[in-house]
């Protein structure tokens, strides 16, 4: 029987990932390999197609096909639609006649595995193992729901870039699944073929000619995702202006988040004329490790962006974070994935407006690493996901009994820890509360009761 492999990406990241899984032979041989791209965003009709980017065509070349899923499931949005259980039969019917998978095994290499499209793609394939690959920092959190076992009992591994080393992915190690690392050297060579194709536009080599390596700010959209608002969002790109400013970098190259509308970059432009700096806002979508090959940035400045990770850990670049203590206020719910790479960010990179953390820091070792976020992220991923990574109550504990303080509590908040009966949520002579199995019932009871009057 021959075998199929079905990869999905939404990300010219997550491309590159698979890409250089594929070179370092991380999948068996296949018959087939399929690239099924994917585009999230609000308004896909009118935004670029991850095969129309600068530099896919590099990357294409590791599979026999590319496919457009949102072409197949017009006028669904691929990050809502799943199918109806009765359905499946027809529609993996219909799948395997138009791509001509026939009587084919099929296995399927996905990303984001608990929302859509990667969750209606295994429902799809019931069959079909699974194998799921790391798009950026949130693979070290827990899995973000309570995954249907049908689903995550296929999965055989998490595929995952080294970029904390010393650290170990949270997801899905609730079924048991074991991580593998993508080689770096790999995903670097990668990286080098991509900036090699890339189109050396103007701005590059304004930026080149200035004759000082520059400071790029990266931008994210957190404003889309409401995490805060689009004020805010605008100050902290000022803020990152002033930042890099007072750390003598006059060069600056901002890079938005390719949806950000122009407007969001006009506070840091007009920062930037205030203090004399000079600021190139980059127009054209392309990876930020691109940029850190062709522009060689003696600051990468961002706020929980995965590139602060690729700067300093594959590419030794020094960086910064900044606003990540106002984000960390302001998330909600507590359980909202964007916590574990806040809390990676915030705990392991120096704040930009500390000049002298920023000039003196160096990228800590697997050792520290492991010390200084290991019984951290057991402990805030268990608050995030109590009923998943049940086996990590006794760390969670034994980290907030020990290590809760005033640098600490910004990465928990008072009502979740009571809620879970965790130390810090109640005073401490009325810690053994936490520990009655009488008052635990009573509390889960009623928090029955108020769910089914909800539902009426």
């Amino acid at each position: 029987m021959s075998l199929t492999q079905i990869f999905i990406a939404s990300t010219l990241y997550g491309t590159a990932t698979l890409a250089a899984a594929v070179d370092a032979g991380s999948f068996p041989t296949a018959d087939r390999r399929i690239l099924l791209t994917s585009n999230h965003s609000v308004a896909a009709e009118i935004n670029p197609r991850l095969a129309d980017m600068p530099g896919f065509a590099t990357l294409s070349t590791r599979f026999d096909e590319v496919l457009d899923w949102n072409t197949v499931i017009e006028p669904q949005h691929p990050s809502s639609w799943s199918p109806r259980a009765d359905d499946v039969p027809l529609w993996e019917r219909y799948l395997r006649t138009l791509w001509g998978l026939g009587e084919d095994r099929v296995e399927l290499i996905v990303e984001s595995l608990q929302v859509p499209p990667a969750q209606a793609l295994c429902q799809l394939f019931p069959g079909a193992a699974v194998d799921v690959y790391a798009d950026g920092l949130m693979s070290y959190g827990p899995t973000r729901v309570r995954l249907d076992p049908q689903i995550g009992m296929r999965v055989r591994r998490v595929l995952h870039l080294d970029l904390v080393p010393g650290l170990e992915p949270l997801l899905l190690t609730e079924f048991g699944v074991p991580a593998e690392l993508v080689p770096t050297d790999e995903f670097l060579k990668v990286l080098a073929a991509l900036a090699a194709s890339a189109p050396d536009g103007g701005q590059l080599t304004a930026a080149r000619a200035a004759g000082e390596a520059p400071a790029l700010l990266l931008g994210q959209y957190l404003s889309a995702l409401d995490l805060i608002s689009a004020q805010q969002e605008e100050d902290l790109h000022a803020e990152m202006v002033r930042g890099a400013y007072a750390l003598g970098h006059r060069e600056l190259i901002f890079k938005p988040h390719p949806s950000a509308p122009a407007v969001y970059s006009r506070r840091a432009e007009a920062e930037a004329e205030r203090l004399g700096a000079r600021l190139t806002v980059m127009d054209t979508p392309v990876l930020a490790e691109i940029l850190y090959q062709q522009l060689h940035p003696a600051l990468v400045v961002g706020c929980f962006s995965t590139g602060l990770l690729t700067a300093a850990t594959l590419f030794g670049l020094p960086v910064a974070r900044a606003g990540t203590g106002t984000v960390l206020a302001r998330l909600t719910p507590y359980q909202n994935s964007n916590r574990v790479p806040l809390t990676i960010v915030d705990a392991l990179l120096p704040d930009l407006a500390d000049t002298a953390a920023v000039r003196g820091w160096t990228a800590p070792g697997p050792d520290e690493v492991q010390s200084r976020l290991g019984g951290l992220l057991a402990a805030v991923g268990f608050a995030m996901q109590p009923r998943i990574l049940t086996q990590h109550r006794a760390a969670a504990e034994e980290y907030l009994t020990r290590h809760l303080d005033a640098r600490t509590w910004r990465y928990f908040t008072r009502r979740r820890l009571a809620s879970q009966g965790l130390p810090g949520g109640i005073p401490a002579q009325l810690a053994f509360l936490t520990r009655s199995p009488v008052l635990r019932s009573a509390v889960r009871r009623a928090r029955r009761v108020r769910r089914l009057r909800g539902k009426r």
